[in-house]
């Protein structure tokens, strides 16, 4: 296993400044970590942009602290030799960007005190420090942000690269709500992740995280992770040289209901393509001969009629079971209680295994009995096991899945985007993977297979289903580099199996995580 790399929090506003307000109490200056923040970003756009530089940069900066970003960021450049202009869209008003702003007009910095200045000079970039973190979606806005915020958006129309300071402006750092806000081709942020750009990733462009110094401070026992390429590289098991097909784990996958084959191959296919040694599909008699024609590799079996079927088919046999796709809703509630009560090992309960509990979530406890147990639904199947609507499930998906996994004892992997994935002891990953080509039927079976693979050889159900989302987001952002319309699961499949050799992204200080734009190469 590869060295545990440093963790990148997801936070929500009040998280974010937590940490900064835990640092400055331990003694690291406010405008100490103000001028990090913003050499650090002024480094990134340097990088990013740097056939752009030369033209000159336009800054627009509000009255906090986010603004005083925008001020150290005018210095750093100007220092590098960059043209700079200031669009001082509101006075400076906290004592830290006061003394920012001061030493960027010593500098060298052009002040000019018009928005519409925004729209009036030959920079290619445009950088928004306008307001970060503390906006919230439900306050009233200023008038000079509503129309510095508009102006953004018109100079982004004509071409000109917006970079976004922490978070876009108007972006809700906590919730990803977003009306009015200016789109970013790039956004800079400090420390941590913010759950607003995972959840409004399309807003943000390419997200980078970027250190400045909070060290012990950015992260706090039990808060939730990013899933990042260095994350993954140590976590994924490793397979043994002398590995044969029994001791690469033994997947029963139980679905396959008539007319509905097709899942229970995707998920075998799953499986095969993420180290399961073997893989036997157990499904409606109906369904044996399209899955035998369909996927060679797969072991066949009917659904088991009783207790000694079940035990003979699934129990005796399976290392992991994933129950639930293709299963059907007629019967699905006492094929779920006859495998649990005949097989005592790992699951994953998936799709139709999950609906037959819908509001009765607590029943699931008592019947996976302490088990490793992974439940995989997305957010309508969530809500109908949780009796919550659709709405009250985005709207808390940071939250639901910790608590829906005490409730029942299992690990719970929420897809979507972002996908959440909790643990029994509290602990949270999300996973930032996924793209527009899982956005078809099929693709949760192919990431049951991928996570019933995992479970046999990774013993916390939870690091196997954010295993799992992320190799499943990775093969499809492959897959999504060349096009989105077009190409099918058949297509995620085959880039699968490269997933799991990605190397973790080299250290590139002061840069902690990054995430690519929507549509862009996951694999830069």
């Amino acid at each position: 296993m590869h060295r545990l790399p440093p963790a990148v929090a997801v936070v929500d506003a009040a998280g974010a400044a937590a940490r900064d307000a835990s640092a400055i109490a331990a003694g690291i200056p406010s405008r100490a970590l103000m001028q990090r923040a913003g050499a650090a970003a002024a480094s990134v756009i340097a990088t990013h942009y740097a056939g752009d530089l030369m033209a000159g940069v336009v800054i627009a900066t509000g009255v906090g602290n986010n603004g005083g970003d925008g001020w150290v960021i005018a210095a750093a450049l100007l220092a590098a030799g960059v043209p700079v202009r200031v669009v001082e869209c509101a006075p400076a008003r906290t004592a830290d960007a006061i003394a920012e702003r001061a030493h960027a007009v010593a500098a060298g910095a052009v002040v000019q005190g018009d928005a519409r200045e925004l729209l009036r000079g030959p920079e290619r970039i445009v950088v928004d420090a306008l307001l970060g973190t503390g906006y919230r979606a439900d306050g009233r806005l200023p008038e000079w942000l509503g129309m510095a915020t508009g102006l953004l958006g018109e100079a982004r129309g004509h071409g000109v690269a917006v970079v976004a300071v922490d978070v876009p402006t108007l972006l809700d750092a906590s919730d990803g709500r977003h009306e009015g806000a200016a789109r970013a081709d790039l956004t800079i942020t400090f420390g941590t992740m913010k759950r607003g750009h995972l959840v409004a990733r399309a807003l943000c462009g390419r997200v980078v995280v970027v250190d400045i110094g909070l060290g012990a401070h950015a992260t706090q026992a039990g808060e939730a992770r990013l899933a990042t390429p260095a994350w993954f590289r140590a976590h994924v098991p490793a397979i043994d040289a002398s590995a044969h097909k029994g001791t690469r784990g033994k997947v029963a996958i139980i679905g396959g209901a008539v007319g509905m084959a097709g899942a229970a191959i995707l998920a075998a296919r799953g499986a095969l393509r993420s180290g399961a040694g073997m893989v036997r599909c157990v499904i409606a008699p109906e369904s044996v001969a399209a899955v035998q024609a369909a996927e060679p590799a797969a072991l066949t079996a009917p659904w088991p009629a009783d207790d000694d079927a079940m035990r003979r088919a699934v129990a005796d046999w399976a290392d992991v079971v994933l129950i639930g796709p293709g299963l059907g809703r007629d019967g699905a509630r006492a094929m779920v209680e006859r495998l649990l009560a005949n097989f005592e090992g790992p699951v994953v309960l998936d799709a139709d295994a999950l609906f037959a509990f819908s509001g009765e979530s607590g029943a699931l406890k008592a019947l996976l009995g302490g088990r490793a147990a992974l439940l995989t639904p997305h957010p309508v199947e969530f809500g109908r096991l949780a009796g919550l609507g659709v709405e009250e499930v985005l709207a808390k998906r940071f939250e639901l899945p910790r608590e829906l996994a005490a409730r029942t004892g299992a690990a719970v992997l929420l897809k979507g985007v972002p996908t959440i994935v909790a643990g029994v002891r509290g602990d949270v990953t999300c996973v930032a993977e996924g793209t527009p080509i899982l956005a078809t039927g099929g693709a949760g079976d192919i990431l049951g297979g991928v996570a019933a693979a995992l479970l046999a050889s990774v013993e916390e159900p939870a690091l196997a289903g954010a295993l799992a989302a992320f190799a499943h987001g990775r093969a499809a952002h492959a897959v999504s580099a060349r096009q989105v319309r077009g190409y099918t699961l058949d297509d995620v499949l085959h880039e699968l199996p490269a997933t799991w050799a990605i190397a973790p992204d080299a250290p590139r200080p002061p840069i902690l995580a990054e995430l690519p734009a929507v549509g862009e190469e996951a694999s830069e």
